[in-house]
This record gives structure tokens, C-alpha cells and sequence, in this order.
């Protein structure tokens, strides 16, 4: 059986200040447009030093199938902060990396919903 926490200090799990969910389901978008965008997502963090590393821009990144908007695709939401993006095409991936995750700013013309997480003690209960 693999050690899990092996597993997650390898994937930096625990260290990342926020997580990006990229949505290339067919419902939404072709897989060719999604498999582009998840490439330049992927890109574009690694290009930035936000993957796989420490300090306040950490990142995470997943790629799911389904996120059950099912139109406008791709679909993005970054958490803790709950921003909720259509479109996110490959084109778009590097200003939405540049001015989300660097600068802090969202993409307000790209953003459709919000729904931010509360603030959680260690143990997950909100604080």
C-alpha cells in the first residue's frame, strides 16, 4: 500500500493557499479544448513557480470531469476564494494566471458566480 503521507508531502498537500478545479467535461466544451486548456493551466503554474512549491501563491490544480455548470466551458473555480469562471480556454489561462493568482485581482468579465468558503479552524468546523 503507498504511504499516503509520502504522497502528500510529494504533492505539497497542506502547503497550497489555494486550489484551481479546471471542468474539461464534453458536456461543456470538446475534449480538445479542454485537454488545451488543462495543458496551459498545468504550463502556465509550473512557468510561474506556483506548483509544487511553498509560499503565499501556492497552487493546486485538478482537473475534473464534471462540475455540473455543463455549458460555457471550460469551467474553472478557485477555492477558498469561490470565484466561478466560464470559457477558460488555453487563451485564456495566462492572464486569468497573471491577475488571479499572481496579482489577486479576478477576471470580473470571465467570473459568472461566486461562493466563497467560510474561514475553517484546522479541524474543518468554521471558525
Amino acid at each position: 500500500m503507498p504511504d499516503l503521507a509520502e504522497i502528500a508531502a510529494k504533492l505539497k498537500i497542506g502547503a497550497f493557499h489555494r486550489h484551481v478545479f479546471l471542468c474539461i467535461g464534453e458536456a461543456c466544451c470538446t475534449a480538445a479544448e479542454g485537454q488545451a486548456a488543462w495543458e496551459a493551466l498545468k504550463d502556465e503554474l509550473k512557468a510561474r513557480n506556483l506548483s509544487l512549491t511553498d509560499g503565499p501563491l501556492a497552487c493546486y490544480r485538478t482537473k475534473v470531469g464534471c462540475l455540473r455548470v455543463c455549458a460555457g466551458g471550460p469551467i474553472l473555480v478557485v477555492y477558498p476564494e469561490g470565484t466561478w469562471y466560464a470559457g477558460m480556454t488555453a487563451a485564456r489561462i495566462p492572464r486569468f494566471v497573471q491577475e488571479h493568482l499572481v496579482d489577486g485581482r479576478p477576471v470580473e468579465e470571465w467570473v459568472f458566480a461566486r461562493n466563497p468558503l467560510p474561514n475553517n479552524q484546522p479541524d474543518g468546523r468554521p471558525a
